[in-house]
């Protein structure tokens, strides 16, 4: 009996443990549901950077100093992008507003709202100032607005501001992470360690590929854009080159939408202005071939097979960018390419030994050419076995 009892006892700690455990994960749950458009960012935003900040590591020999220099080159600049891009889109927002009627008020369609809160929109935007301004506007009105707007931005800086930190700190400690996790799941030669580094391998072959492929339609949109204006009659111009060439390089993730949606609005914007000065419709349709034909057909046929996601068949991740945003919102834009991630590698490495009732091996069973191999995955060289800094020796000397 008093042998049983220290046995018994070790089973009782470990069920104590494992429910502990199980308090922990659900609590984790709650909290990455409750700020997943910032972890799903902050994961695109490290995986999108992960190439530079490891040729970056090779060179200055230190983690912080690599992931600080990849934060302040990549990242903080691809948000300041986003944000002038916002910034004009509302400033366009303002203009086509303040030109418009009672109800359509121009381009857009507020006649839903309700008078008051219709006015208090308009108003805003044609001339923010005027809530100061008029007289009859109340001390306690013109605080809480302030206060809102304030709250509004301070919101979107703080969140900003966590999104960096938390790319920043994955950069920074990947390795003793990736180390710490190896060591979790048991070893380099198990099916949880396979699974895990094809998924990791997987992410950033899509995200890098993201990035990568959105600078360079980027940069050809607004050379294609800045070019028609160059060649463009007098009366024919394309806005907000920059802007409009970033909406472009954005769009053109989308396998088959590519940049239509925003080159196909500026061909009619160009056709209406042939309509009111009488211009030349020949160099409209010019234009409409010249943009088929380079943010299209270029996009398709060349730069993202070779670019983005070369390991993944873009239609799979094409009804993730389409959906995404759809089922989740506008985070979900990098949320259901990560499920469907971790879906697809769990299909190819754990399920068909699953369904045979076979034992687990590390190995791919289905779907060979599809996805990262884990094996060729795990065999090349990475920062995890080739790096010797000392911030990441785990020797100590006494």
């Amino acid at each position: 009996m008093s042998d049983r009892t220290p046995e018994l006892l070790s089973d009782r700690r470990r069920l104590g443990w494992w429910l502990f455990i199980g308090l922990l994960t659900i609590v984790a749950a709650f909290l990455a549901y409750s700020f997943v458009g910032m972890i799903v960012l902050s994961v695109f935003g490290y995986y999108a950077t992960r190439p530079v900040n490891r040729h970056l590591r090779r060179t200055v020999e230190s983690d912080s100093v690599a992931a600080g220099i990849t934060v302040l080159v990549v990242v903080v600049p691809i948000l300041l992008l986003i944000g002038y891009v916002g910034f004009n889109l509302f400033q366009q927002l303002q203009q086509a507003i303040g030109t418009g009627g009672p109800a359509t008020f121009g381009l857009v369609d507020l006649s839903a709202l309700p008078a008051a809160q219709r006015e208090t929109v308009t108003t805003l935007l044609r001339d923010p100032t005027q809530f100061i301004s008029q007289p009859q506007q109340t001390l306690q009105t013109v605080v809480q607005l302030g206060g809102q707007v304030l709250g509004a931005v301070g919101g979107s800086i703080v969140f900003l501001g966590l999104v960096v930190a938390l790319s920043f700190f994955l950069l920074q400690n990947d390795v003793a992470l990736s180390r710490g996790f190896r060591e979790l799941f048991g070893g380099r030669d198990t099916t949880a360690y396979a699974y895990a580094i094809a998924v990791d391998e997987d992410l950033e072959s899509v995200f890098f590929g993201n990035l990568l492929f959105v600078v360079a339609m980027s940069v050809i949109s607004v050379g294609t854009y800045e070019a028609t204006n160059l060649l463009a009659p007098e009366a024919l111009h394309v806005p907000m080159v920059l802007v409009l060439g970033v909406l472009t390089g954005i769009a053109s993730l989308i396998p088959i939408v590519v940049g239509k949606v925003i080159y196909l609005p500026i061909v009619a914007y160009l056709g209406f202005q042939a309509v009111r000065s009488g211009g030349s419709f020949l160099f409209v349709g010019g234009a409409l071939v010249a943009y088929f034909s380079i943010l299209d057909i270029l996009p398709q046929t060349f730069l993202q097979p070779y670019i983005t996601g070369r390991q993944l068949d873009m239609l799979v991740l094409m009804f993730g960018y389409i959906l995404g945003p759809i089922l989740f919102g506008w985070y979900g834009f990098f949320l259901l390419p990560i499920v469907f991630i971790l879906m697809l590698e769990a299909i190819r490495i754990v399920l068909p030994e699953l369904v045979h009732g076979e034992e687990l091996t590390p190995d791919v069973s289905l779907g060979e050419g599809v996805g990262t191999d884990p094996q060729s995955a795990h065999e090349a060289p990475t920062e995890e076995t080739t790096d010797t800094s000392p911030e990441n020796d785990d020797t100590t000397t006494d």
